[in-house]
């Protein structure tokens, strides 16, 4: 059976509201904006433009699959699970779509109990396709899976428009996002990985031969097929990716230093971690004042932000903010960004955030843990937080509280929760767990500092040789003051 998404359901504000619009009223010309603001300013003042894209006759022999994504028609197939389920993975489709910059038009939803090894979609549906394509004008069809390369190529033949799957969809919007150097490495190894296997040959480029005055003048008897283009091309993914790999590591070195560097000085790490769009990022900002951007959009975060921040009792920790999950992301996306999710396999706290006001928060936490076990992070201790409770359905939520009791409530939009947050955050974090009696000279306040950021004070006393101090403390910092140590009686 096939089920029509028409226009106007997915104008529906409760599944995905509409992005405000930028307006000025009232500038402020004293005030300085928060980072996060310029940043999105940036990235909203590149949008696409369609029909200004010029492009050569001659693409060379081999397609580059560069998306234009316009106007489209949303495909899924529906193969488990209940009408809710098919209809929350077309609408988070949609907003995929929507996120890459495209105008959705029409959504089908076909029930199956596998997709087609041909088409995906069936042979006899292709046609009906076909038509929704023809009768809205769309220049471009998304599939909701990972298309084989014989599936793309029947099926956008087939229905005579571009075919995009889900892997490719987000594979764009993470190259549209991407900022830093190593966030773009990342996400071009990706693109490498899923491209490599999908190069497709114009003409006589699949027999292209070498031979004669062409191979340097082998001649009689040194005429050979040679290299085909498409297998240079292969060629040159294979070294380019080998490339960004080096790369890649090179800067998980730099990484793993800075690590290091907070392990030494043993500052405890919490990482922030959850559905795209579940606020995140809002949060780091409420938590920390990060200023890091705020968008209404999937994966608006796709570089890593550590901030520091302090325990009320003055111990010191550091809060990041990661990229993002998704339901079925791909695995050259895990792969790429293996490194940058590493940061969750060493906290000692993950900050599990869920979209309360989601229609299947439960699901969300499934795929994110999902993705977590993937990098080995599955047995970090985990915080649920539910966020937007400002915006999500009362009775909802509090069914949502019957099935993960242990989850604090929280908006970072308005800090409802936020204070609670911070006092669990703090009840469990990593405690020092060797106790000292230490009277510090005055000439080494650096050692009052470090104890003050690192340890947990007891009491503390001022006096005329130096200050008195009963804390607790990790062991290297207890090997560094045991040369002040004093016993009770000198007390």
């Amino acid at each position: 059976m096939t089920e029509h998404f028409a226009s106007d359901r997915w104008d529906d504000e409760a599944v995905l509201p509409e992005r405000p619009t930028d307006r000025i009223d009232d500038p402020v010309w004293d005030e300085e904006p928060a980072p996060g603001d310029l940043d999105l300013e940036e990235r909203n003042s590149l949008r696409r433009v369609v029909g200004l894209s010029t492009e050569l006759a001659d693409v060379t022999e081999v397609e580059y699959r560069q998306l234009r994504l316009e106007r489209v028609v949303l495909v899924s197939v529906w193969t488990s699970g209940t009408q809710q389920d098919a209809d929350n993975t077309m609408f988070e489709l949609k907003a995929l779509a929507e996120t890459a910059g495209s105008q959705v038009l029409d959504g089908l939803i076909q029930r199956r109990q596998h997709p087609d090894p041909a088409t995906y979609i069936g042979s006899g549906k292709v046609q009906e396709l076909r038509e929704v394509v023809v009768s809205t004008g769309a220049d471009t069809v998304i599939c909701d899976g990972e298309l084989t390369p014989a599936q793309l190529r029947t099926l956008e033949d087939r229905v005579g428009v571009k075919v995009v799957d889900r892997t490719a969809l987000i594979l764009d919007i993470f190259a549209q996002h991407a900022k830093s150097v190593e966030g773009k490495a990342q996400v071009e190894l990706a693109q490498l990985n899923y491209l490599k296997q999908r190069l497709r040959g114009w003409g006589d480029s699949l027999s292209r031969q070498v031979g004669g005055r062409a191979s340097s003048g082998a001649g009689i008897g040194g005429r050979g097929p040679g290299e085909t283009k498409i297998e240079t091309d292969r060629r040159r993914i294979s070294h380019r990716i080998s490339q960004l790999r080096h790369k890649l590591r090179d800067m998980e070195g730099t990484r793993a230093i800075k690590r290091a560097d907070r392990q030494r000085h043993a500052v405890p790490s919490v990482a922030i971690v959850g559905y795209t769009n579940a606020g995140k990022s809002s949060l780091l900002n409420r938590l920390t004042h990060a200023g890091v951007l705020v968008e209404d959009a999937l994966f608006a975060t796709l570089d890593p932000t550590t901030r520091r921040a302090t325990t009320d009792d003055g111990r010191v920790f550091t809060l990041t903010d990661t990229v993002g999950f998704v339901r079925h992301l791909p695995t050259d996306l895990v792969e790429a960004f293996r490194s940058t999710l590493e940061e969750t396999t060493q906290a000692d706290l993950l900050l599990h955030v869920v979209d309360g006001s989601d229609p299947d928060p439960l699901g969300q936490i499934a795929a994110v843990r999902e993705v977590l076990h993937d990098v080995g992070a599955q047995d970090r201790p985990e915080q649920l937080v539910i966020n937007k409770i400002d915006q999500a359905d009362r009775d909802a939520l509090a069914v949502l509280q019957l099935q993960v009791p242990d989850a604090i409530l929280v908006s970072a939009r308005t800090g409802e929760g936020v204070d609670d947050l911070r006092r669990v955050i703090e009840e469990r974090l990593p405690v020092p767990q060797v106790e000292v009696r230490v009277l510090i000279p005055w000439a080494r306040g650096d050692l009052v500092d470090r104890i003050h950021r690192e340890g947990e004070i007891v009491a503390l006393e001022h006096h005329d040789e130096g200050t008195r101090i009963d804390a607790r403390v990790h062991p290297d910092l207890a090997a560094q003051v045991a040369a002040f140590t004093v016993t009770d009686d000198e007390r």
